[in-house]
């Protein structure tokens, strides 16, 4: 069967009602306009995966209805443009300003289900590339032998026959966005949407605009809970996310709908949560700083995954999985680990858990050539541990004038705080003693970018 909601926009009846039944008929979710002031609303309303758009229309035509939803960037869903007495001219301009296709009329309908299912598919991958449904990390089932993540897998399939709201936590870097993934993955929602957003990488005044979605001047801006729709928000490190948000997303998924920012009307939505924590939530809850009406509404499943330093077992598959994941994925030299190299690192307390392993695989493969021995191991290890202080104060030239040695510093100082913050701006925020929004410019002035930072 298929899935999708697709808006048709024409001001023929028959025609309309034609594609309408049509579509229908084969699965999707249809809504129709007769006019751009109709489909400006419809697309307030609910936002369509897919647009089928008139270019003759009265008092507002296609073209600028098109250009009007393509304005400040790309378009926000496919476009197939349809005429009756449509020229080259028209169907270059269309195409110029995103539209995906273009039919003529009469509507063929072999043609019409084709174009259908390959724009789907295209607004679907773009969605895949820009990270609303993966990023580089694999969709596959959470690597290990042990008893632990044996128990974690089983509770990840039972979970995943049913459409409850999951919470995981666990110490930074043990991979549950691996879980959150993979859990989608064998899900009823698999075909739908995987949105991450990750709270301590949003500004906090733009925290709610990137959750709800915006709604100015006509323009509609769909938040992470709209571009989930019909499948899976991933929320993680939610124990940061401001208490106005928090209240908001709550009354949010109690009501099953969602009011843009300026919007009046609110939209219906069909969401699952899987939230992520590093955090104790129930210690947070107890001690006023998080929700503990939302805190129940996200912990309907709990789910735990154990550091890595708890299974040691676990350290071979992992160092298989990542020596072959690189070649495979970035194109590095295949590199084997030694039986001492591999009973090494099963020793090792992993502070960084499964993120410092693929971490250190990945430079292990760069630098080096052969076979990993024990020795280049241990040396890499070392390397990983150095104290910072000293090198935070090699970075620094004091032959400069105060103001740039100050800005060497600072810029080093805040790298090396992001990185134990694994990237998150609002606990750099905490260790740094700064106001999230002053710490933003600062990072910004020092060209320190949070989401490449482990690129």
């Amino acid at each position: 069967m298929a899935t999708g909601h697709i808006l048709v926009v024409d001001d023929e009846p028959d025609i309309r009602e034609l594609v309408t039944d049509i579509l229908a008929d084969e699965g999707f979710r249809v809504s129709s306009a007769a006019d751009a002031e109709q489909a400006r609303e419809a697309r307030r309303a609910s936002r369509p995966d897919l647009a089928l758009l008139d270019i003759w229309m009265p008092e507002t035509d296609g073209i600028t209805l098109l250009r009007e939803w393509g304005e400040g960037g790309a378009l926000p869903f496919p476009v197939i443009m349809m005429s009756g007495h449509g020229s080259v001219e028209t169907a270059v301009e269309a195409t110029k300003l995103g539209a995906y296709d273009f039919i003529e009329k009469p509507v063929s309908l072999p043609k019409l289900l084709l174009s259908v299912e390959r724009a789907l598919e295209a607004g679907s991958l773009k969605r895949e590339n820009e990270g609303l449904k993966q990023r580089l990390a694999p969709s596959v089932e959470p690597v290990g032998v042990s008893a632990g993540m044996q128990q974690l897998r089983e509770q990840i399939e039972r979970v995943a026959r049913h459409d409850t709201w999951v919470l995981i936590s666990g110490e930074a870097g043990v991979g549950k966005a691996t879980v959150a993934r993979y859990l989608h993955t064998i899900s009823s929602r698999a075909q739908a949407p995987f949105v991450e957003l990750n709270v301590g990488n949003i500004a906090a005044e733009n925290s709610e605009r990137e959750i709800f979605g915006q709604e100015t001047d006509g323009q509609v801006s769909y938040g992470r809970l709209e571009q989930a729709n019909g499948g899976t928000l991933f929320i993680d490190e939610v124990a940061e996310m401001g208490e106005e948000t928090q209240t908001r997303l709550s009354s949010a998924l109690t009501s099953g709908q969602v009011t843009r920012l300026g919007g009046s009307e609110p939209v219906t939505i069909d969401v699952r949560v899987i939230a992520a924590t590093r955090c104790d939530l129930e210690r947070e809850v107890k001690e006023g700083r998080f929700r503990e009406d939302l805190y129940y509404q996200l912990n309907v499943v709990p789910l735990k995954v154990p550091p890595l330093r708890d299974r040691p077992e676990d350290v071979p598959e992992l160092l298989r999985f990542y020596t072959e994941y690189f070649p495979s994925r970035e194109k590095l030299p295949y590199r084997h680990f030694s039986v001492a190299a591999q009973n090494r690192l099963r020793n090792h307390r992993w502070p960084g858990n499964v993120r410092e392993l693929k971490n250190l695989v990945q430079r292990l493969l760069i630098l080096g050539a052969g076979e990993i021995e024990a020795e280049e191991v241990e040396g890499a290890l070392g390397a990983a541990t150095e104290t910072p202080g000293n090198q935070l104060l090699a970075d620094v030239n004091f032959s400069l004038p105060l103001r740039e040695s100050r800005e060497q510093f600072e810029r080093a100082y805040l790298v090396f705080k992001l990185k134990e913050a694994q990237g998150s701006v609002g606990r750099l925020a905490k260790a740094a003693g700064m106001e999230r929004t002053h710490l933003y410019r600062k990072l910004r002035a020092l060209n320190i970018d949070p989401k490449r930072l482990n690129e």
